[in-house]
């Protein structure tokens, strides 16, 4: 298989008709350019006027998640009766913020007893931990809440059930057709969401979780002699994980996210300024999280522990925060060359492919680094314009990272070919999975048989999709 060589203009939109531009640039005070733009993305006035606004006051009702309601009585009780909670996060950079998010904001609510854990991505592998929850239950914990995984974890939500764990799940990935059986499952991809928005990253839902909270214990009187928490001032952690998610920013997520960087800028959490020094970040804005300080925090759950980035974010002390940046800085150099070491083997291996495989890239290797073949397929999806699994083989095992294309759902393509998996998850443009080393084989040469199904061409050939032309 050869790199992609060839490239394809393609309109984002049509152009906008005059009396719609004129319409832009008079009621929103737009010069034609932006008006032009904007209409390709909102080409309603009143939808145009929130996105540019981004109001925290426009968010909708949480309550319009499903399941939203049980999770927030369980929760009051557990606050008002003191009652050990548990958060179990995932170990990118979203689940990270998320279970941050979830840690300091319940401790900020109330007076119970609190705990997090991050799954180890060598160890444990991805999604709700199953010792986690054995663990939980021997010290006592009653309710465990889940921030970017657990959507898929059945067995799991069961062994929760028999230890007397009442289990809450938020997560954002694509639920399966049936739903573990948990206290609450909230998703905004359930098909019984009437929620208005689907694409939350993880820590966004699980925002909406404390949003839904605190309002239903300001209205039980709970902060009447205790303060009551500003969510805005949690914001700078949805920001972190809604970019470095790689969700749209659009509706809701910009609205989070614009708000979110203001405080990043401002850096009032010591974790957050630790971690720009050591970046040499002067200026915030998305591509400086998306490629200085989110790889640092992701790097703690790629070359070690992701807790070691929750600990981050949470510490209080500038001295402490410096010396674990640091840290963090020392795993992303040492992530990055491992990286390069995997992407020129992986290239070797794509060169070799057999000639019926046109359609889909589907890798194992020895000795690769899980923690890092997530970013090599991204490398390999940006040079071949291929969907891409490599899997990481250990023995017997293998865990994989899948990355895609426009045009090939990265989860129903792990449906269609499930017979030959473990276990995954994930979302369109990314997954993950387990398979065991005799299934590899089939595996590729089932995930080909379906590419080629869903594949046309056109759709191996890179997209620039562009807003028009502009007269210098």
């Amino acid at each position: 298989m050869e790199p992609v060589a060839e490239r394809l203009w393609v309109d984002r939109h049509e152009p906008p008709d005059p009396a719609t531009l004129k319409t832009f640039i008079d009621h929103l005070h737009l010069s034609p350019l932006v008006a032009r733009t904007l209409i390709g993305r909102e080409p309603k006035i009143e939808s145009a006027r929130h996105f540019l606004a981004a109001r925290l006051a426009e968010l909708p009702d949480p309550f319009l998640l499903p399941d939203m309601e049980r999770a927030v009585d369980r929760l009051q009780i557990a606050i008002v009766n003191s009652e050990k909670i548990a958060v179990h996060g995932d170990y990118d950079v979203d689940g990270i913020t998320g279970t941050a998010l979830l840690y300091s904001a319940l401790q900020a609510m109330g007076r119970s007893e609190l705990e997090y854990h991050i799954p180890l991505r060598l160890r444990d592998g991805y999604g709700l931990s199953a010792e986690a929850l054995r663990k939980a239950a021997e010290q006592g914990t009653k309710v465990v809440v889940t921030v970017d995984c657990g959507v898929s974890a059945h067995a799991e939500a069961k062994l929760a059930k028999e230890h007397g764990i009442d289990l809450i799940i938020t997560d954002h990935h694509q639920p399966p057709p049936e739903l573990p059986d948990a206290l609450a499952v909230i998703n905004p991809h359930r098909q019984d969401s009437l929620f208005p928005f689907q694409d939350l990253a993880g820590v966004g839902v699980a925002f909406f979780l404390l949003a839904a909270l605190r309002k239903r214990l300001r209205e039980a009187g709970w902060f009447s002699d205790r303060p009551e928490p500003d969510l805005r001032h949690y914001l700078d952690l949805v920001a972190l994980g809604t970019i470095a998610d790689l969700v749209p920013l659009q509706g809701i997520n910009r609205t989070l996210t614009r708000h979110g960087l203001a405080l990043l800028e401002k850096s009032s959490r010591a974790g957050v300024r630790a971690l720009k020094q050591v970046a040499g970040v002067k200026e915030v804005s998305c591509g400086v999280v998306g490629y200085q300080l989110a790889p640092r925090l992701n790097a703690a759950g790629r070359m070690e522990d992701a807790g070691l980035g929750v600990e981050l974010l949470l510490e209080e002390d500038m001295v402490r925060a410096l010396n674990q940046a640091r840290y963090l800085d020392q795993c992303n150099s040492e992530r990055r060359q491992l990286e390069k070491e995997t992407l020129q083997e992986a290239e070797a291996a794509v060169a070799n492919l057999a000639d019926d495989h046109t359609h889909m890239i589907v890798l194992g290797g020895k000795g690769w680094h899980a923690g890092v073949i997530g970013i090599v397929a991204s490398r390999l999806v940006d040079r071949y314009c291929r969907p891409t699994v490599l899997v990481a083989m250990d023995g017997a095992t293998g865990k994989g990272s899948c990355r895609s294309i426009r045009g090939f759902h990265l989860y129903q393509g792990l449906q269609a070919c499930a017979e030959h998996l473990i276990a995954f998850g994930g979302h369109e443009m990314a997954a993950g999975l387990s398979l065991t080393s005799d299934q590899l084989a089939d595996f590729a040469a089932a995930m080909e048989e379906h590419a080629r199904a869903v594949l046309n061409d056109e759709d191996l050939i890179p997209k620039l999709r562009h807003d028009g032309l502009l007269l210098l």
